[in-house]
Formats: C-alpha cells, structure tokens, sequence
C-alpha cells in the first residue's frame, strides 16, 4: 500500500469538480440515487471498475457498482477477511495500492471484459461524515499506475462531496420506507437488511419491490398475515422482516412449525399444559401462545394443521385467550400471527380440508411470496449472495461465477426456487475447490450438478460436451461411444486426443481467449496453457484457425 500525494500533476481538473459537484447535486432528488453517485464519481476519475459501499459495523455491502459481474451487489464483504478494503477503512484520506501490491484485491476476476488482473490499478475513497465511517467507494483501472498522478487534494475533495451525497441519499431512503410513498424509490438496494446471514431478503425485481411494498405496508400494524408461495422461496424470511420492522419487535417471534407435531399433542404445543394432564405430562408447561405473549406467533405450514385442531386455534385468536391442556382456567394473551403455507388455503377451503372462518381470519393481509422463476433478474445476485456466504464457511480466498455458469443459472426454471439455488451454489463450491489449486476458485458450468440443460439431473459430475470438427477429430464417435466393437488399444493416448478435442472446442468458441475457455472448463488459466502445450495446442492469436 502506498500514499501518494503529488500536486505537479492534476488530472482532475477544475471543471471536472465542478461537473462533479452539479451531479451530485441532482443525486438525492433521483430513485436510482446510488447509480448516479458512482457514475458522478467515475465521471470525474477514469476506471474500468467503480463501487459505491455502505458501512454496517464491520461489514461493507455494496449498493451500487459498475464495471463488475453482477453477482457482486449480492456479497456483503467482511472487512477483516480483505485486506485492501481493511487497509481503505482504516486510513481517513484515499489510498492508492501499488500494481505490485501482494494484498489480495477482493474484485480479482470480478471485472467485466478483463480476466487476467495479475497488473491494475487500485485506489479506494473512505467516505467520513462527522468522524463516522459511513462507506467507501472502491476504482479499478485494468492500466497500472492508472490513479498515481491525481492530486490528491482533488480526491480529498471528491471524498468529502461523495461522503455528504450518501449520507443525505441513505437519509433520504429511510425516510421514503417510512412513509410507504407510491414511488418507493430504491427498492432493493436501500431496503434495511440484517447483518446476521440468512436473514436478509434480496432481490431487484418488480415482483420483488411489490413484496417489499407490502411487507412495509403491514408490518406496523398488529393484522394476521397469510403468506403464501412455494417450498423454498423464503416465507420464513418474510415473516422474520415482518417481526423486525414491527412495533413488537423488542419482543419475541416464536415459531411453531405445524407439519411437525404430532396430532394428540399440538394443542399442548400451541396452549400450553399442566403436570399429569396425559401421559407423559410431568411438569407443568407454557405453550407457544404463551411464549409469544407481547411478540409474535409464526405458525408455518398452517395448511396442515387437522380439522379438529383448527377450532380451537380460531377461538384462540379471536379472542386472545388460551386454556391450557388440563386447566379450567383460561389466560389472556397478547399476540400478533404470522401463518404461512405452501398450499392455495382458498382452494383448501373449497374442498373442505380448511376452515372458511380460520382462513378469513389469518388473511387479514394476504402475502404472494413469487417464486424463482418469476425473478430472473435476482438470480445472480442470490447467486453471489450464496457464494459469498459459502466462500467464507470454506475458506476460500476467492469463489467466482463464470459469465458460462450464469447464462445456467439464469436458464433454470428453480423449481425448489431459493432454498434450491442455495444448496446448488454449496455442492457447486465444493466441487471448484476440489478441480482447482489455485487461490481464484471459478464455478463452471460443470459444477452446477443437477440443473444442466435446464432440467434436473441427478446429482453427479457431467461429462464435457463439445461438437466442433476439431473435437470430433480427436475424439470419434466410434472410439468413445462405442468401445464394445472398437476397443481402445491405448488409453494414454486416447483420453489426450479427447482432451485435446475439449480444449480446442472452448478456445473455439471464446475466441482464443484462455483465461475464458479457462473459466468455462472450470480450470486455472495458467494450468490450462501448461496442459495444452502439453497436448501441442500453441494457440496464441484471438481466434482459433478452422
């Protein structure tokens, strides 16, 4: 890391500052107030990779970017796990980082267009307000040495404007939240998130703002709330965000999962009993109603609870009064309920596997959590959350989505929708950090299991498909379909003509480009270029000869 402060050289100039000054001026009346900030700031200072973050305790997460995969709005960044954005936060002036820097840059691979950043340049703005960190803007330039000759009084300058730019802009959206204005400007990218994983619920799409819409539209009130959708599309989370932005949220949210419990004993589960009320009962017990006295009642998979319990559920919490198994006495209880299901309740009710009256009374507020499918704009953001997440419980340096890997996932019909893509972006891991040795650990297309071609597959690793003549060449038909009638005489030699066939096929269809078919083989570049001069492949120009 270095500080460089030269004045002879101003590549900032006056006008440049003063264009700056004007946009950001412009910045907080806009929705996409974030956007406009790292484009203001770009526009000022040449890079190829600009990102706007916001400091929560000891973690920075992105709110806008530009220059990146778009997995990248989806990671939230530990500071202490990356050094450079450490070393940014604990400075209070710019800091620019040496081409030759050996701190991890916690972009590699990250930048669209450029996959070899063994030299760029690297300089990050923490944004102060009044002695707090609030943020830091992070530039990159594939040019080395790109950020050593600004003044950096200009950057002293442009950190201070950025700095008061998103404090109004984040001031701005906490307050848009609060009063539920039709606009509800900047949905996703300023809507409160917990730090804690697992809680956070994300998401850009149109569906996925009327859900935060409505989320913050009820969550004050003491309503019931229906939420209704799928398996896996994350009801659990919504109810949890329902609970925080509440006014019991000081108060506990207990959760009953109604599937789980056997008959005979959910009306002690749910009320409560007293010791010798059954067999078994050998002390007296508090029920979840009782539990959730003040807070809140999650009650998840209610469309299984049996007929015969549903009655005394539906008096329960008409009337806020509880009696437990084995007392005469009834208690008063303060309770709001969260009811969530993976089944269409009004078609239950139709059939008569529900009660009307019950199902009247949880809707007061029905929720429609989308599914997947219906999000292709969230899947690589949820993608890169999930990888984030992973990446740190594996200890990986780096974990990548190859641009290949995307146009899968973004192929797929997710019919286990979130928790389907979470558990596919686990194995899929695992599977990078077994295949490479290197510190930049790239999910390829062959590492999704069990989603190729936009169908389930069972759970295994896919053999590479390739059709180009130069492949079949090294790799007939006959030789690898049909090894019953033409036996392989050497299998040294055969499984080199197939790879060599593999190799060919990718560079073909990049264009040349190693550090590409690199990425789609799921390979470190540089052990690629060793094994196809091995294999006698001395492609070096932008396309591969025919």
């Amino acid at each position: 890391m270095t500080q460089i402060r030269p004045t002879s050289v101003n590549k900032v100039t006056q006008s440049s500052l003063l264009n700056l000054a004007m946009d950001l001026a412009s910045v907080t009346a806009q929705s996409n107030r974030f956007e406009l900030l790292i484009s203001a700031v770009r526009g000022a200072i040449n890079c190829d990779a600009v990102v706007l973050l916001e400091c929560r305790e000891n973690v920075l997460v992105p709110l806008a970017q530009r220059g990146l995969l778009d997995d990248v709005l989806g990671r939230h960044f530990v500071i202490d796990e990356h050094p450079r954005l450490a070393a940014i936060c604990e400075d209070r002036y710019p800091v620019r980082f040496a081409a030759d820097s050996p701190l991890p840059d916690p972009y590699d691979g990250m930048v669209v267009g450029h996959d070899d950043l063994s030299v760029h340049s690297c300089m990050g703005i923490p944004l102060y307000l009044e002695g707090s960190l609030i943020g830091a803007v992070t530039l990159d330039s594939i040019a080395p040495n790109e950020f050593d000759e600004i003044d950096s009084r200009a950057l002293d300058i442009i950190a201070a404007m950025a700095a008061m730019a998103l404090n109004t802009s984040m001031l701005m959206s906490k307050l848009e939240r609060k009063s539920h204005r039709a606009q509800s400007l900047v949905q996703a990218l300023t809507e409160d998130e917990h730090l804690k994983e697992g809680s956070s619920i994300l998401g850009q799409s149109e569906v996925m703002s009327k859900l935060t819409q409505s989320i913050e539209l009820v969550a004050p009130s003491d309503f019931a709330v229906l939420i209704e959708g799928e398996t896996g599309v994350g009801k659990e989370l919504v109810a949890r965000k329902l609970h925080s932005l509440s006014q019991r949220a000081s108060a506990p949210m207990v959760y009953v999962n109604c599937a789980a419990i056997p008959q005979h004993l959910i009306e002690s589960e749910l009320f409560g009993h007293v010791k010798g009320a059954f067999t078994g009962a050998d002390r007296d017990r508090d029920g979840k109603f009782l539990l959730a006295d003040g807070g809140t009642l999650f009650l998840d998979e209610i469309g299984e609870l049996p007929l015969e319990v549903q009655g005394t559920l539906l008096r329960a919490i008409q009337n806020q009064e509880i009696q437990a198994v084995g007392r005469d006495k009834t208690k008063n209880v303060d309770v709001r309920i969260i009811a969530a299901t993976n089944r269409v309740l009004s078609d239950e009710v139709e059939n008569k596997r529900f009660r009307a009256d019950l199902f009247h009374r949880l809707s007061v507020f029905p929720v429609h959590v989308p599914p997947l499918r219906e999000r292709q704009g969230d899947i690589l953001l949820l993608a890169g959350h999930f990888a984030e997440q992973y990446r740190r419980k594996l200890g990986l340096r780096q974990l990548i989505i190859s641009e290949s890997a995307g146009e899968v996932l973004r192929g797929y019909q997710w019919p286990g929708n979130v928790r389907e893509l979470e558990h596919v972006i686990s194995r899929a891991a695992l599977l990078a950090r077994s295949d490479q040795q290197s510190e930049l650990t790239v999910i390829g297309p062959s590492h999704l299991t069990g989603i190729q071609d936009g169908k389930y597959t069972p759970f295994s690793q896919p053999e590479p498909q390739h059709s180009s003549e130069d492949a079949r060449q090294f790799s007939s038909k006959d030789e690898f379909s049909n090894t019953d009638v033409h036996p392989v005489v050497n299998l040294k030699e055969a499984t080199e003509r197939y790879q060599k066939g593999i190799i060919l096929d990718a560079l073909r269809r990049k264009e040349g480009n190693w550090a590409q078919a690199a990425r789609e083989l799921s390979m470190d570049r540089a052990n690629l270029v060793r094994l196809g001069k091995r294999l006698g492949i001395t492609v070096h120009k932008s396309v591969v000869p025919n």
